[in-house]
């Protein structure tokens, strides 16, 4: 019998996979309040495109931020964020990149962009996932997601662990909407088994990768963006 993503879920996190701080962040148990700077806890941000979703049967990957010169512009791009007086980027990894394998991983960009980011004191909000995964996972159907996933977010928050806010995966409807109930990202189906599949697999993933990330930062703040 092929095992489902809970099955893959309980063999590899156990069965206090989702325990914890419920109520973690800026006003839970744990947290201590937004930090300093932000009159009246308000923060304004920008974001940069940063899209990498599959297209034409996986065969065309779709960088936005490749397509917008990002990575030959890292820094101009990122001084243009401070000189317009922004302190809080919502900025995304690119995850395909980035996970290289089961417990393998290229931080080249990744050091780049978060080194030049903390010199020029912009405060990131971490997009860990945005509409696409890298090859060797697949897509949306796969039921190891999950924790490939949670593995990855638990690495991001080791290696940079004065990032206290994350969107682990950004817009989980409109993930699995368009990857596998409208035919247009990544898997390219058409069904409704299809898109139930991919919302249980991104929704368990962001499960995960919350507890992995408030393991290694237990105040840290999850800011999920839905359209």
């Amino acid at each position: 019998m092929k095992k489902g993503f809970l099955d893959i879920v309980k063999k590899e996190k156990g069965d206090s996979n989702y325990s914890g701080d419920q109520h973690g962040g800026a006003a839970g148990m744990s947290g201590r309040g937004l930090p300093d700077g932000f009159a009246g806890n308000f923060m304004f941000a920008t974001g940069i495109e940063c899209s990498y979703p599959t297209i034409h049967n996986g065969k065309t990957r779709r960088d936005l931020l490749k397509e917008c010169g990002h990575y030959e512009r890292l820094k101009e791009d990122l001084r243009l964020v401070q000189e317009m007086g922004l302190k809080v980027l919502r900025y995304g990894l690119p995850y395909y990149k980035i996970h290289k394998g089961k417990g393998k991983y290229d931080w080249t960009f990744a050091d780049e962009a978060m080194n030049e980011m903390q010199h020029l004191n912009i405060t990131p909000i971490l997009d860990l996932l945005h509409f696409g995964v890298p090859n060797w996972i697949g897509d949306f159907q796969n039921p190891e997601l999950p924790v490939l996933f949670a593995e990855y977010a638990d690495a991001v928050a080791e290696r940079y662990p004065w990032v206290r806010y994350y969107t682990p995966v950004n817009e989980i409807y409109v993930t699995a909407k368009l990857s596998a109930k409208d035919g247009i990202w990544n898997e390219q189906l058409k069904s409704d088994k299809g898109f139930v599949t991919a919302l249980k697999h991104t929704v368990a993933a962001s499960i995960l990768a919350n507890h992995a990330i408030s393991q290694r930062r237990p105040d840290c703040v999850i800011v999920q963006s839905e359209s």
